[in-house]
């Protein structure tokens, strides 16, 4: 078994509400740990990426192990403000100019996307605010297959090219950003960064601190931590930059699942299975990725587009909505799955919270943090119609 089946194995999902994401914080600290680690032993600074996991309901651990948050909106450097402790770092593509004020009354670090962005806004800085400005580079260096996941594209929008920049336009800025990575390993990294300097490295001398971004599954049992804090070590030795690191998914990897409940079963050339949690609403990475989530107590298969012969434990699970393509994944069960019956989607506390929708008027899933050492549960958000009412009027 994995590591999220091994520790949600143990977990009764009648405890909670139907849907509901459960976080452990057990996983959740265990991947904190080896964060600050990283920190400590690289001498670099680590914030969590709210656009991936933003519940601050758990930041009293965060701030226990992490520097801070990296924002990608205004709310959501309010948020990193006002629910965390430590910096925040804001990068806003569309920053809009009634914003401009109120994101540097909330941020530390203030990057900007475009030179035209900055040429726009740097007269409207505030000397007492006191934030640090950057830039965000580009450096044309492809790693992430899945195109729109890719900031390094061709035709992209989000960094600024290295021809286009030179030492006597920098001026107040004191810092880059990059990313440029999704859900990868070392060797990614490893080449991101050397493109990054090649490209890049005639302007260190003007900056004094730089944000490599995400995208790494750091917390991951197989990544090399060790070769990662030494070429992070090496890069600071030779360029003399504060370095920060800004993961997302490697904050809450393994460390939460989705409880979900069977509302219907059928037969259509083959079986299916309706669930009240919903892909496109809970969980819209599997439709946007694509991928099929791990599911405890059944094997996932491949994405068919017709159903296995004569396999009668094979089911396709979808959600509750009017959109035929709302589809969870197809597994084989040992025991098929009926309605009333509760199932545990695994790895679902990144980029899900954050993502939620109620479209079709779906019911957001409420919210529960367990120990999985401790068997402590607390339901600490459930959601009602007024939720969906409000946004809509």
């Amino acid at each position: 078994m994995t590591e999220t089946q091994t520790v949600f194995s143990e977990f009764d999902p009648t405890r909670v509400p139907s849907p509901c994401y459960v976080i452990d914080l057990a996983t959740l600290e265990g991947n904190l740990r080896v964060l600050r680690r990283i920190a400590d032993d690289a001498d670099v600074r680590v914030l969590l990426a709210l656009k991936a996991f933003a519940c601050f309901e758990v930041a009293a651990i965060i701030d226990t192990y992490l520097d801070g948050t990296a924002a990608s909106g205004l709310w959501e450097a309010r948020l990193g403000h006002d629910r965390f402790a430590g910096e925040v770092h804001a990068y806003l593509p569309g920053l809009k100019p009634d914003d401009m004020e109120e994101i540097q009354t909330y941020s530390n670090h203030l990057i900007f996307n475009s030179l035209n962005q900055w040429e726009r806004f740097a007269p409207h800085l505030s000397a007492s605010a006191g934030c640090k400005c950057g830039l965000r580079i580009n450096p044309r260096h492809s790693e992430v297959e899945i195109a729109a996941y890719d900031p390094c594209a061709v035709w992209s929008r989000l960094g600024i090219l290295a021809q286009d920049l030179s030492t006597d336009m920098l001026g107040q800025i004191t810092g880059f950003h990059v990313h440029a990575l999704c859900d990868q390993g070392y060797e990614p990294f490893d080449r991101l960064l050397a493109a990054t300097e090649s490209r890049f490295g005639h302007l260190f001398g003007d900056i004094n601190w730089i944000n490599l971004g995400g995208g790494q599954l750091l917390t991951d049992r197989e990544y090399p931590v060790e070769r990662l804090t030494d070429r992070l070590r090496a890069f600071r030795q030779r360029w003399g930059l504060q370095v920060y690191l800004e993961p997302g998914t490697a904050v809450a990897l393994n460390a939460g699942a989705l409880v979900t409940e069977v509302v219907d079963t059928g037969w259509n050339d083959g079986h299916f299975a309706v669930m009240d949690a919903s892909a496109t609403c809970h969980m819209p990475d599997v439709i946007e990725a694509p991928y099929t989530p791990d599911l405890l107590g059944a094997v996932r298969l491949d994405p068919i587009t017709e159903p296995a012969e004569q396999d009668d434990r094979v089911f396709r699970l979808g959600g509750p909505t009017c959109l035929a393509g709302d589809i969870i994944g197809t597994y084989r069960f040992e025991d098929n799955p009926k309605t009333g019956d509760r199932l545990i989607i695994l790895d679902q506390a990144y980029y899900t919270m954050v993502k939620s929708t109620t479209f079709n008027g779906t019911q957001l899933p409420a919210i529960a943090l367990w120990n999985s050492r401790t068997d402590e549960l607390s339901v600490i958000r459930e959601f009602a119609y007024d939720t969906f009412e409000s946004r809509l009027g």
